[in-house]
């Protein structure tokens, strides 16, 4: 029977370049899949049609002497392809439809045909770390201790004995994959020899095991500056874990956690403080020291009249900002304290400065006014 024209095959017009051999091949691969094609008894001999056909044209070479000679130019020893090693039916259907998988799905089976990769960047490590609001405030240098991989000084990282260089993996070739034929697929997969890497250590060492690298703690010293918050991180260059058989380390990232504080909340980069008054200082004023967060004192003045929740600011007196320089302001909120255990004379006096200030209160009188109203407007 004779062959059929291998664009013929691929649905592909006459002469047609590379992109569009590849589109038509790719098409024909998902049409005649033989699993797609359970009833179809031809399916498997057309899909192997369709493979020696791209195997062809995709190759320029190949394409040039088949676009001049036809299918002449692969019979036994004629025309342009002589000595070329190829024979119709024995394309390289791997390599062909390898080109075709790594398209598709991005390179799954591995990516790339470049060899295992010698060594592995170590992962980078997080430590968390609570400073209180006031080491926030002024800054500190902090000692800590990381658990972590580090270079094995007695291979030098390299994981052989005596710091020996690894050698080339002899089933991968250096190739840290694998090919094995599954049915009608040639699939890749990484080499279990070398795990990947294209080479392998003979004489692994002793006190690392081949990894090039050991478990050990580290004690550093970290700068946490002034004005710091929870979640503010602080990157350690190459203070991470160590690499795999003498990799590049890792970073290592510092996530501050500022623990709360007994008498100042924040918010951003203002401070609160909750300070309470008498009924007293709130009726006819006065002053009262403020706490600041550098251990000093302010004199706040207290206006008459004041009501409770009113906020004082202080300016200047938050926490110092950690990019923009300069500092955020300290708010005072009053909290108007009511008397509890009462001796029977005070509670006379108030009962007698209640009856002499009913028309002090602006706020009672409004309020009871218009409940007042409310009332009659249901009974009317």
């Amino acid at each position: 029977m004779a062959k059929r024209d291998y664009y013929d095959v691929l649905d592909a017009a006459k002469g047609a370049e590379a992109p569009e051999l590849k589109k038509a091949y790719r098409r024909k691969v998902k049409e005649l899949h033989p699993d797609q094609n359970q009833d179809n008894p031809n399916a498997e001999e057309q899909f192997k049609e369709v493979n020696e056909a791209y195997d062809i044209l995709k190759d320029p070479e190949k394409k040039a002497a088949y676009d001049r000679y036809g299918h002449a130019a692969f019979e036994g020893g004629t025309g342009a392809s002589a000595g070329n090693g190829f024979r119709p039916g024995q394309g390289d259907f791997g390599s062909a439809f390898s080109d075709v998988f790594d398209d598709l799905f991005g390179g799954f089976t591995g990516g790339g045909r470049s060899g295992g990769q010698r060594a592995t960047r170590g992962s980078d490590l997080r430590y968390n770390l609570g400073v209180t609001l006031e080491e926030a405030y002024v800054g500190k240098q902090a000692t800590i201790s990381v658990p972590s991989s580090v270079g094995c000084d007695t291979c030098s990282g390299t994981g052989a004995e005596g710091g020996a260089e690894p050698t080339t993996c002899p089933t991968c070739s250096g190739m840290g994959k694998v090919r094995a034929q599954q049915g009608f697929f040639t699939v890749e997969r990484g080499c279990p020899t070398c795990s990947g890497r294209g080479q392998i250590i003979k004489n692994p060492c002793g006190v690392c095991a081949g990894a090039g690298r050991v478990q050990q703690n580290r004690s550093l010293n970290v700068n946490i500056p002034a004005g710091v918050e929870t979640g503010t991180r602080i990157r350690l260059a190459a203070e991470g874990e160590a690499g795999l058989r003498g990799g590049p380390t890792g970073d290592l990232y510092i996530f501050i956690e500022v623990q709360p504080h007994d008498i100042f909340e924040r918010e951003n980069q203002n401070l609160f403080c909750q300070i309470p008054i008498s009924m007293a200082t709130a009726a006819i004023g006065g002053e009262l020291e403020a706490p600041t967060l550098d251990g000093g004192r302010s004199r706040v003045k207290v206006p008459a009249g004041v009501q409770s929740g009113k906020q004082l600011r202080l300016r200047g007196k938050g926490m110092p900002s950690l990019r923009n320089g300069g500092a955020g302001d300290l708010y005072i909120e009053l909290a108007v304290e009511t008397p509890v255990n009462l001796t029977v004379r005070q509670k006379e006096l108030l009962k007698e400065f209640e009856e002499l200030s009913s028309e002090n209160n602006p706020a009672s009188s409004d309020f009871f006014s218009k409940v007042k109203s409310f009332w009659e407007e249901v009974k009317g």
